[in-house]
Formats: C-alpha cells, structure tokens, sequence
C-alpha cells in the first residue's frame, strides 16, 4: 500500500510538472465549457431576416410586414416590388423564407375572391428554415384569422363558428434545396470537411516540431536554406494527398446519392485557399512549438470545436459577438459557408466574395509569419553551427 501511495504521489508530481498536460485537462473543460455554452446559450433561434415581395403595395399588406416585423423570431431584412432579385437579396441577408404577396391582395380579400400568400422557404438549413417559415405562418393565419372573424362577425356570426366558415385567403409553401432536409445531405459533408482540416492541422503540426525534436533541422537547411521553399517542401505532400481525400469524398456522394452540382471554378478557388489557410496555420504552430506532442495537443484544442462555431448548423447571427469573432478565425467557419452557398444553395461567387477573401486573407498572414518565425530559426541555428565549428578550431 505505501508503494501505490508512493508512485501515486509521484504520477502527481509528473502531472503538475507537465505545463501543457495540465493547461489542457484543466484548461480545455473550461475553454469548451464557457464556448459551447455561449453558442447555445439563447437556446432558441430569434431575429432570423426574411425577404418579403410586396406586388399589392396595400394597407392590407404593410399590416402583414409590421406583423413579420413584431415578430421575436423574423424580421423584414428587405420589401421588393417584384421577385425578380428575390434569390440574390435572399443570399445577400442570409434569408431563409421569402413571402410573396401577390397584387391585388388587399382587393381579394375585401372582395371574397380567392388569393393566397406564397412562401419560398430555403431548406439549406432545417434548423433557420424551420424556425423562419413556422413564424412567418404564424403572423399570416394570425392575420388570416383576424379578417375572418371581422368579416363573418358582421354579418352577425357568432365568432366560434366565424373561425370554421370563413377563409380570406390561402398560404402555400414551397421549399427549395430539398436535398439538404435529408440530414445525412445536410451533416455528411459538414462532418467530413472538419475531418479533413483536423487531419491537415494535426499531421503539419508534426512538419518543423519533428525537426527540431530529432535534431535534423541542420541537415534540412543544408539541403536548402531557401525559407519558400522549406516551406512549400513541408506542405506539398499534404495538398497532393488532399486531391485523393476529395477523391474519397466524391466517392462517398455517388455511394450515398448525393448529387453534387456546383460552379466548379468558384468551388476550386476556395478549396485551394482553405487548404492553404489550414496548412499555415498547422506549419505556424510547428514552428512555434518545438515538441511534436505538445504542437498536436494544441492544435486539437483549436480543431476539436471548429464545427460548432462554424455556424454549419447553429447559425452564427444567434451567437456573442466574441464567439463569432473567434469562428471567423477559423478556416472551416468560411469554407463551410462557400460550400453550402455554391453546393446547397447554387450561388455564385459574389454570394462568397467575403468568405473567399477571409481565406486569403489567413492564408496569406498565416504565411508571412511562418517565413518570418522559420527565417529567425534558421539564422540562429547558422549562427550556433559556425560558433560551434570556430570553437572546434580552437
């Protein structure tokens, strides 16, 4: 027993020691805690924009807008007078439903003839989709019933059978981007983008910490001292791979019978920008931590929570501030976003224009301290080599 107690007491001693190991089992609870806990901390989806195509421009329908407006759940983002840009403003404000009001609305109404209110409700998102369009109907049978019992009463109906009698018009939804309420559609592509920017970040993690690690970081630059070159040494067997993992992946769509249709340039760029971003940012820790162990630890921090904070399937307009600043540092927050615009909803690059300059932008600051930090290691570790070489002459 005082054996056990002794190498208890030691395992302790070891654990305490380990600077990283603790900031980690004592650090990541806490970190992953407060996050997720931010992120879902609303519990329930509010302010979500709709767009409204407004063709009657009558009382009757501003009354339906204020009503979409007073709600909790929805807010206008945009009143068209056709639905000819509805899709592009849709894109632009993030909107999942657009309500149609037809012209001559009002008048129908006042007058018994038939008319209905249609509602396009973008699926890309079951979760907004959802939420959006059940509160959009809401202010519509609100308003729906509203007439019907104002009308029926003056013909001096008794309200409870005004509400069975009477209907002043009809609501129809149509959904598009279908595909995506299948939520094997929806989260297989999601989970499998994370997976390939963890393995990315985890395995560069390893690329310059191994160097340094084993001492083979001066037979390296002998090699070449060219810092670009290094760089691009230790990143290129990973792009080249990545070709197959896509191979992979497409593989997975035909097997699965999901379709992909997407602009192929824009999808191109984007995927080129993010894994260069992710590279970078996995060349940059290696480089800042000389121990394999510890570069991979830290990076598992960073990639374990990517995919909550991306905004995939809890949209980031329902997060802190802070949350959403951290996520926008994060390659696959972007990337996840030029996916589902081009892949689910069929957009083009101006609906990803921020996502894809918000990749280059990390892959580019990513880069220049990775030369900066590997052109500083470099030149000390030449400057250790020929002190070592004069004192050997000595």
């Amino acid at each position: 027993m005082r054996t056990f107690l002794s190498l208890l007491k030691r395992e302790f001693q070891l654990f305490f020691q380990n600077k990283v190991l603790l900031m980690l089992f004592v650090g990541a609870p806490i970190l992953y805690g407060v996050l997720i806990g931010a992120v879902y901390q609303k519990g329930k989806v509010t302010h979500l924009p709709i767009i409204v195509v407004d063709e009657d421009h009558s009382p009757l329908s501003r009354q339906l807008i204020t009503m979409f407006n007073e709600s909790e759940v929805i807010y206008v983002a945009a009143v068209l007078p056709d639905a000819f840009h509805a899709k592009e403003e849709a894109l632009k404000h993030e909107a999942t439903v657009v309500v149609q009001i037809p012209k001559n609305f009002d008048a129908n109404v006042n007058y018994n003839r038939s008319t209905e209110l249609t509602f396009f409700v973008n699926a890309s998102n079951t979760l907004t989709s959802n939420y959006a369009s059940m509160a959009a109907n809401v202010c519509a049978t609100t308003l729906k019933a509203g007439i019907q019992i104002k009308a029926q009463q003056k013909k001096g109906v008794p309200e409870y059978v005004a509400t069975q009698q009477y209907e002043p018009f009809k609501t129809t939804i149509i959904r598009q981007n279908i595909k995506s309420g299948n939520y094997l559609y929806f989260m297989l592509p999601g989970v499998l983008l994370t997976v390939l920017q963890q393995v990315m970040m985890l395995g560069l993690a390893l690329s310059f910490a191994s160097e340094f690690e084993k001492g083979t970081f001066a037979t390296l630059v002998a090699k070449s001292s060219n810092i670009g070159m290094l760089i691009l040494v230790k990143i290129a067997p990973y792009l080249i791979m990545s070709v197959g993992i896509y191979l992979l992946y497409f593989g997975f769509s035909i097997f699965y019978r999901m379709p992909l249709e997407v602009d192929m340039g824009t999808f191109l760029l984007g995927t080129i920008l993010f894994l260069l971003a992710v590279s970078f940012i996995g060349i940059l820790v290696s480089i800042l931590i000389p121990s394999q162990l510890k570069a991979t630890e830290i990076l598992m921090v960073i990639a374990t929570p990517s995919f909550i904070l991306s905004g995939f399937t809890w949209p980031l307009s329902q997060m802190p501030d802070w949350v959403v600043c951290i996520s926008k540092l994060i390659p696959l927050t972007h990337y996840l976003e030029i996916f589902r615009v081009l892949v689910i909803e069929h957009g083009t690059i101006t609906n990803v224009q921020s996502s894809i300059i918000a990749l280059a932008i990390t892959a580019l600051v990513c880069f220049m301290l990775c030369f900066i930090l590997l052109s500083m290691k470099v030149k000390r570790m030449k400057k250790q080599t020929l002190t070592t070489r004069q004192d050997t002459k000595i």
